[in-house]
């Protein structure tokens, strides 16, 4: 019998995979004998949901843009008459591992190891997790394995901490291993407050029992009987899916008493977070897991000697656990074989911005910005050219368009400015302005900011009125020489990552983009012809109809024309919302 499974992440949810799978749900029931219907996850082409895939004697069809009639038809004509659209097809596996479809530069340079059952199992199924060797590595390292050899296997592999910091992640463990007492917890970061990233959220929507099982592992490397999975309110279908997970593993006897008949116990429970940013620092989640507010605390003493209430506490990602369970089955080496000498494994990043497909991509360590930016991302959309990406969120930096060959690792992207972050890229292209993009993270970070440090909580707020007033063409000759001096005490004063880190999108793009903060300040001119204070808007005389579209849109009654002829736009009434430019057909209004 035929499968039919339904992409049911967040992604495909807001482009209407409910619609989708609904459709599919009554066409199933109407013909029981053809097809049964299943869901899954995201496999990280956002840019093609709704995703519908056919499944039958080990060949995978996956339908992109699927709507529901379009589900009708793929539903009568592949399903009931066995005929494959192939105009349809996103992406097609056949039984030997030949691809096929039009998606094939997105899936083929990918390397899947955190995605490994993304978008490929039921996740809210903890049978099909087993039936893909979940659960396979916790037997092996509980059973198997003391927890000296978990840690050496860890550390041989080479993971490091893909929540930003890098930091080795058996080397981690081995300081909580190490440190006495009778009452240790694992704690698994997935708050992910960066703009632009996505990639734990996809995880836990479509493989929740791999970030639990990574858990598991560390549990018993360490020597823990408790661990919080910290996880914003914001993601309701992955605290869904997580605790739909963690019900079905108790049950099963993977977490709880005597795990596998080992004698190891160990139990999760989720700590849904309120969405301060400030939070991913992990001692101000500790703190929030304690009902405290959340605010960082100083250290030393670090988590793995006194974390949360004050136990030794190990504290990874959802990527980074995810990895474990992978590395255990396989073998360090294997892991290690991917990457480069100082940065082993595959990274996750989620594509996003002016990129052409945008999405979940996973590639081994070292891929340059350039392939993950044109040949996975598959370019700038409409034909625009590409000037820079932000990576890190609010805590990274803009990297420009000439250092797009750097290798993305945690070596070289540090030596741009920037950070490699948790994996968020937002790709910008030259209708970006870099000082309103400088402008906009600061104001996410001034705002996020928990008011502990005085540089931290006033530093970045002076920051931002300086950054707000360049943009409105008010900029003043000393600017540029105040924003560096704020952000050199600003990152070295401030007591947390978020205050360090706050000021680089404002030093990168004063490194790489002086010009454009020269021309906001001394030439009033935004030269993206993006900042609204400083650009008008016109009519092309030459292209503009008369159709009256523009004047019926704009809210001020800025535009005046007769139908069949020029329209003029006033610049003194106009509120620059570019409805103007929105709705017209023809590409006559502009602005300069």
């Amino acid at each position: 019998m035929k499968k039919l499974v339904v992409g049911m992440g967040t992604c495909g949810l807001s482009a209407g995979a409910r619609q989708v799978y609904e459709k599919v749900a009554e066409l199933v029931r109407l013909h029981p004998d053809d097809a049964e219907l299943q869901i899954t996850g995201c496999i990280g082409m956002c840019y093609r949901e709704p995703l519908v895939e056919v499944r039958e004697g080990g060949r995978r069809i996956i339908y992109g843009d699927v709507t529901p009639e379009r589900a009708e038809e793929i539903f009568t004509r592949h399903i009931i008459g066995s005929e494959v659209i192939d105009e349809y097809v996103a992406y097609r596996l056949d039984p030997d591992g030949t691809p096929g479809g039009t998606e094939l530069e997105f899936m083929v340079p990918q390397q899947r190891i955190v995605l490994r059952n993304c978008g490929t199992i039921d996740p809210e199924s903890l049978a099909e997790y087993e039936e893909a060797g979940g659960y396979q590595g916790a037997r092996q390292a509980l059973g198997e394995m003391t927890p000296e050899g978990i840690i050496e296997q860890i550390k041989a592999s080479g993971l490091r901490g893909r929540g930003g910091a890098g930091f080795p992640t058996g080397l981690k463990w081995s300081f909580a291993a190490k440190n006495p007492g009778t009452i240790k917890y694992v704690v698994c970061n997935a708050d992910e407050g960066d703009p632009g990233a996505f990639m734990d959220r996809s995880v836990l929507e479509g493989d929740p029992h791999a970030v639990l099982e990574g858990m598991v592992i560390c549990a018993r490397a360490i020597g823990a009987r408790y661990g919080y999975i910290y996880c914003r309110a914001e993601y309701p279908l992955a605290i869904k899916r997580l605790t739909i997970a963690l019900e079905a593993a108790r049950k099963r006897g993977c977490l709880g008493e005597d795990i596998f008949g080992t004698g190891f116990d160990f139990d999760i429970k989720i700590k849904q977070g309120a969405g301060a940013f400030v939070c991913g620092e992990e001692t101000a989640l500790f703190a929030s897991i304690e009902g405290e507010r959340g605010m960082p605390r100083i250290r030393p003493p670090f988590p793995a000697e006194k974390g949360l209430w004050q136990k030794p506490t190990n504290n990874n990602n959802v990527e980074t656990y995810a990895n474990v369970p992978w590395i255990i089955v396989q073998g360090a080496q294997a892991y290690a074989d991917y990457g480069t000498e100082k940065s082993r494994g595959t990274k996750v990043f989620a594509l996003a911005g002016k990129v052409l497909r945008g999405g979940l991509a996973e590639v081994p360590m070292g891929t340059t910005i350039h392939d993950l930016v044109y040949k996975i991302g598959g370019g700038i959309k409409e034909g625009r050219e590409f000037k820079a990406v932000q990576m890190g969120g609010p805590s990274g930096g803009c990297i420009p368009r000439e250092l797009s060959d750097t290798p993305v690792d945690f070596e070289s992207i540090p030596q741009t400015g920037a950070i490699m972050g948790s994996g968020g890229m937002v790709v910008l292209d030259d209708s970006t302005c870099m000082v309103e993009m400088a402008r906009f993270f600061l104001d996410f970070t001034q705002k996020e900011s928990c008011g502990k440090c005085t540089f931290c909580r006033i530093g970045t707020l002076r920051m931002l009125e300086i950054l707000e007033r360049i943009t409105k063409g008010e900029g003043q000759a000393e600017d540029v020489e105040r924003l560096g001096q704020l952000a050199n005490q600003i990152k070295e004063a401030s007591l947390c990552g978020l205050g360090q880190t706050a000021p680089n999108p404002v030093l990168t793009t004063l490194k790489y983009y002086g010009h454009e903060y020269e021309a906001h300040i001394h030439e009033h001119v935004c030269p993206a012809k993006s900042c609204e204070a400083l650009v008008d808007f016109f009519i092309d005389a030459d292209k503009c109809v008369g159709c009256t579209l523009c004047a019926k849109n704009c809210p001020v009654d800025a535009i005046a024309g007769k139908p069949k002829e020029v329209h003029i736009i006033d610049n003194e009434k106009c509120v620059k919302c570019s409805r103007c430019i929105t709705s017209c057909n023809y590409g006559a209004v502009y602005k300069n």
